[in-house]
């Protein structure tokens, strides 16, 4: 027997339910939109958590995780890890509805259909090859980035692979021109022709020098905005870079581009005779180009968890991420927002000498 029917109404409330009953058709509710919603997602899901996390300082199966050929290279006392993300998947049989119910409700967790992360099964073997081709040019970019904030010059033929849409080097530039110079100005490194469109303004005319079948020719257009006030030229260059020293990287088991920033890190810290973190361990994540710009990443939330996990109190995350950033750090964690390779070396620096006031969050 339920309350309504046990207790005759109050006078004046005759057609209000009674709690009960309202929670329950509240309940019912919930359940019959649960049950539309499960009816209408895939079948099968991708569950992703905090993965292992890497000391580029460190070693990996006794050998240095980073090594450096061709240069001194000095011990430090802290910690720069890398942090990842694993992903499982149910394979040919789904996941149960419980297993992707706590996904979906735990901060460390995240649930998706598969295809978001592998790609249908046509596609599967591409975006594994895609992946570790971003993880080992990951790691040229890094050098680049390392050594040419270290104040030393990288080398590079600057070979053009195409133009944006919007470029009005469109038609001009093909793919396949090796450019040598701006405003008559050499170009021989990829930070030379960045510095060199950079210093211009949106709509400013620049001249481009290259050589295309062996002949030098030059070709005069404007500059056009990047969305956030900076000037590009809106040419895709693939650069090839000579570069003076040699860096492996002991594992293979991670893919993607998100390492970068923390292996830039690592090298310029092994490169430097300063102790840097002074012991302090910091973890991170992000993109680097080689002109040392930090570019965002996916799956913040749970690499912030896998940080906080291996003893990090520290973590440096893009400013491009801080919207997923801001409401999801994990007690214990501190986080510092870059958007530049410098920063960020700051920030270690900083960090190591206890001087933390003011170092930028999201």
């Amino acid at each position: 027997m339920t309350t309504s029917e046990a207790m005759p109404p109050v006078p004046g409330t005759e057609d209000a339910p009674s709690r009960r009953s309202t929670v329950m058709s509240i309940t019912g509710l919930a359940a019959s939109a649960l049950i539309a919603v499960l009816t209408v997602l895939p079948a099968a899901y991708a569950i992703g958590g905090a993965g292992p996390t890497f000391d580029t300082l460190g070693e990996v199966d006794g050998e240095p995780l980073v090594s450096i050929s061709g240069a001194p290279t000095y011990d430090s006392s802290g910690e720069l890890r890398l942090t990842t993300v694993s992903v499982s998947r149910a394979g040919s049989q789904p996941f149960t509805l419980g297993r992707v119910l706590a996904g979906w409700a735990s901060p460390r967790q995240y649930v998706v259909p598969e295809e978001q992360v592998f790609g249908t099964p046509e596609e599967e073997e591409q975006v594994e090859e895609q992946a570790q081709v971003d993880w080992v040019t990951s790691q040229e970019s890094a050098t680049v980035s390392a050594l040419e904030a270290l104040g030393v010059d990288v080398p590079a033929t600057l070979t053009v692979r195409g133009t944006s849409s919007d470029s009005l080097a469109s038609g001009l530039l093909v793919g396949g021109d090796v450019i040598t110079a701006v405003d008559g100005v050499e170009v021989a490194s990829f930070s030379a022709l960045a510095d060199a469109v950079g210093d211009r303004a949106p709509g400013e005319d620049i001249t481009v020098t290259y050589v295309r079948d062996g002949d030098e020719r030059s070709e005069t257009f404007a500059t056009i905005d990047d969305g956030a006030g900076d000037a590009v030229i809106g040419v895709y260059v693939d650069p090839d870079f000579d570069l003076p020293i040699d860096v492996t990287v002991a594992i293979d088991s991670v893919g993607g581009p998100s390492a970068g920033l923390m292996f830039s890190l690592g090298i310029m810290d092994r490169l430097t005779p300063e102790d840097e973190l002074a012991g302090a361990l910091v973890a991170g994540t992000g993109t680097i180009s080689a002109a040392g710009d930090v570019g965002a990443i996916g799956g913040i939330r749970m690499k912030m968890y896998g940080a906080l996990d291996d003893g990090a109190d520290w973590f440096l995350a893009p400013v491009a991420n801080c919207a997923d950033v801001r409401g999801n750090i994990p007690d214990g964690l501190t986080v510092v927002a870059v958007d530049t390779l410098d920063e960020a070396y700051d920030a270690i620096v900083r960090i190591g000498e206890g001087d933390t006031a003011g170092l930028p969050s999201c």
